[in-house]
């Protein structure tokens, strides 16, 4: 049946000169790269393997070829699959073999990834496939290419996999449409159809599976991987809104900037604290160079009204929430550093499983086929005697390797860790959200609106950003702990990496909405502040706000605001209001 999908961008005519192409190698995708190619509108943006990735491929297909033409017995090739690996498949039956495989497999439930995602996760599977390792036909490749650049993407279920051996049912989906079978997605009608009808209205082929293709094709973290590398390129735009956000709550609420002295977070020595505590410095006042008599110059530092307001206030010191902004979000920056940098190698790695070797050596194991053992030994003793039966000076050249590189720990718990980090965000957000709504914290109207008791203000809008917090100290709880026994206790420890990311995202979006109801409720501060004005820097912010939201004057239907300026800070039009005035190495 065919689903109705949100429309693209149409193309106009003079805009197809301006096709950007990414050249996938194996080796150089990013999570930048990668949500560049999901979101950006079909036609705009393209795919093609680079030269050596194609020599690889050819190479590695080879030996795939030998095997069965030799009739040697390799797993994935003249095998059954998991609990059926012991099965010898006739040479007559192997490229039925791979397409039951992806038939059988097929088996995802629940929601379909939204477009954008989906076309993450074959790009990223194409990249893996241009390592080399997976002993793919070239020609199988080519035409996974040719579907992603004309924007036709297989329906891919949510649900479904336990994140080994691999991201068994979601690739399965998304290599059965190429197969001609289930639903793809259509972009001359927007929909998704029958794949048969939209491979041949798109003028692309079905892919007829050969020998090791259809494992080739379903083998691997890239579903973890795919929706992790949205959730890293979010969560780095949340970890730089929530510092200008934070500065301008602490302005609002007329909070000291003498907790951001270098000396303090220097001492502590943790990148991210000094780098959160130098953005808040960039942020709450301006400095420049200043000439003096000598020739020399000195540093000439400038507050805001705002912050000369209460210069002679009696406060000793603010609540942690305000005065503890770079040790709460530093370690939030140091995670997205730590979680991308595994995020961004799991994008290049082989996960194939068997995997196919071009190279005889290095393999660094002995070659157990030159280890023999007499038939006097007896195997049920521990000692044995003829040591030298035990010994060989060959090293194992196997050029097809059965091994684990579809476990999706890696990635699984990459995610995890994002997700307790970020989580963070929101918890110190809603708090400084419940300062500026108290009048008795803040020196504000209570609720931040004018005839309180007529008009409920932001009272609602603070418990949407609690309930939201809420939920996310559920959330929270790592998927990765988790395990369960499947294909007959063949695969009996995996990652449950597909939930630890779906949730994740979950939790940036909920994220993304409290840090939303923050700004709203700091620029109807400065508005109740009014005519003191903040620093340059916010004061862009402030204008940004203002020209998509209103000030506050009484109430009204909120949603709209607060999704707008949601929408404004996920898109990243926040950052980059004032982004030309931050040092770039606090980008």
């Amino acid at each position: 049946m065919a689903t109705l999908l949100h429309e693209e961008t149409t193309i106009k005519e003079e805009e197809t000169k301006n096709i950007k192409t990414i050249e996938l190698d194996g080796d150089s995708l990013t999570c930048d790269i990668l949500h560049e190619l999901g979101y950006t509108p079909t036609g705009f943006i393209q795919l093609k393997l680079s030269d050596e990735a194609k020599e690889r491929v050819i190479e590695a297909r080879k030996i795939v070829e030998n095997i069965i033409e030799t009739n040697s017995v390799k797993y994935g090739i003249n095998t059954g699959f998991g609990h059926f690996a012991t099965t010898v498949i006739p040479k007559s039956e192997i490229e039925q073999l791979q397409k039951n495989l992806i038939r059988s497999h097929a088996a995802g439930v629940g929601e379909p990834l939204p477009i954008e995602r989906a076309k993450m996760l074959l790009a990223l599977r194409i990249n893996v496939l241009a390592k080399g390792y997976s002993g793919i036909r070239l020609e199988t490749l080519e035409q996974l290419i040719q579907a992603f650049n004309k924007g036709c993407i297989s329906k891919i279920p949510c649900r479904g996999s336990v994140g080994a051996s691999g991201d068994l049912a979601p690739l399965a989906h998304m290599a059965l449409g190429m197969m001609g079978e289930g639903e793809m997605y259509n972009p001359l009608s927007n929909r998704y159809e029958d794949a048969p009808k939209v491979l041949k209205e798109n003028d692309l082929k079905p892919i007829d599976i050969q020998a090791k293709e259809g494992l080739a094709l379903i083998n691997g973290t890239q579903f973890i991987c795919a929706l992790a590398s949205e959730a890293i390129v979010r969560a780095e735009n949340l970890v730089r809104v929530a510092d200008v956000i934070g500065a301008l709550t602490l302005e609002v609420l007329r909070g000291t900037f003498k907790a951001m002295d270098a000396r303090i977070h220097k001492a502590r020595k943790h990148l991210g604290q000094q780098k959160v505590a130098s953005r808040m410095r960039s942020l709450l006042f301006t400095t420049r160079k200043k000439q003096v008599e000598d020739n020399s110059s000195s540093i000439e530092y400038e507050i805001s009204e705002i912050s000369a307001s209460h210069k002679n206030c009696t406060r000793v010191q603010d609540a942690y929430t305000l005065r503890c902004i770079p040790q709460v979000h530093g370690v939030v920056n140091d995670s997205v550093v730590f979680c991308k940098n595994i995020i961004d190698t799991e994008l290049n790695a082989a996960t194939d499983n068997p995997m196919v070797f071009i190279e005889k050596i290095g393999s660094k194991v002995p070659c157990s086929n030159c280890i023999s053992f007499n038939n006097d030994i007896d195997h049920s003793h521990h000692s044995i005697e003829d040591v030298e039966s035990l010994r060989t000076d060959k090293e194992n050249d196997e050029q097809i390797i059965s091994g684990g590189n579809f476990h999706g720990e890696y990635p699984a718990k990459a995610m995890d860790y994002l997700a307790i980090a970020i989580t963070e965000l929101a918890n110190i957000s809603e708090r400084r959200i419940a300062r500026l709504i108290d009048g008795n914290l803040s020196g504000l109207p209570a609720f931040l609106v004018n005839s309180g008791g007529f008009n409920s203000g932001f009272m609602i809008a603070h418990c949407t950003a609690s309930a939201l917090t809420s939920e996310n100290k559920v959330l929270v709880h790592p998927s990765s702990n988790d395990t369960l026994s499947t294909s007959a206790a063949k695969e009996d420890h995996v990652s449950m990496g597909p939930f630890a990311s779906l949730k994740c995202l979950d939790i940036i979006r909920n994220v993304e909405y409290v840090l939303a109801i923050e700004l709203m409720c700091a620029c109807q501060g400065i508005d109740l502040l009014r005519p003191l004005q903040t620093t340059p820097i916010l004061e862009k912010v402030y204008k940004l706000i203002r020209e998509h939201v209103p000030y506050y004057d009484k109430d009204r239907f909120l949603n709209p605001d607060i999704e707008k300026i949601c929408e404004l800070l996920k898109t990243g039009k926040v950052w980059n209001a004032i982004k030309d005035d931050i040092p770039e190495e606090l980008h």
